[in-house]
């Protein structure tokens, strides 16, 4: 299971603050577009999911 961000919930205008909370560098974003998380780095300890005031991080099914 992988984590995913919901591009419905992510506003995509500015840095995602989540980035720097990733403690595996797992998470990258090209702009201000929608972050983009690595599956092969993301180590799954879910601080990105608590962490985005959006809601827009959950752990795949």
């Amino acid at each position: 299971m992988a984590f995913v961000i919901d591009k419905n919930r992510c506003p995509q205008n500015h840095v995602c603050p989540i980035l720097k909370i990733c403690p595996a560098g797992a998470i990258s974003q090209n702009g201000y577009g929608l972050p983009i998380i690595d599956v092969e780095k993301c180590s799954e300890c879910g601080k990105c999911t608590r962490f985005c005031g959006m809601q827009a991080v959950y752990k795949a099914s």
